[in-house]
């Protein structure tokens, strides 16, 4: 919840991925986080978030692209400046 009164609407992106990811690692593979160290954890977490939430995940808000496409091809499309 943010610091201005509370209301938890804004933590809504923030809980969906998390739900999403709990989804995709543990869930639909009938896995538990207990069968895994803490190192483990870490690693899948990591893995998740640096492989495929960043650039292979299709997102609708960015014209089916994953994010990082999109945002390379922002950042390609910026004037130079000198």
């Amino acid at each position: 919840m943010n610091s201005d009164g509370g209301r938890c609407h804004d933590n809504a992106r923030c809980e969906s991925m998390w739900a999403r990811l709990k989804d995709e690692l543990f869930y639909s593979r009938n896995l538990k986080s207990t069968d895994f160290t803490v190192a483990q954890l870490k690693k899948m977490v990591w893995k998740y978030f640096m492989s495929y939430w960043n650039n292979r995940r299709i997102g609708s808000s960015n014209d089916g692209l994953p994010p990082k496409v999109k945002r390379d091809r922002y950042y390609a499309a910026l004037p130079m400046v000198a």
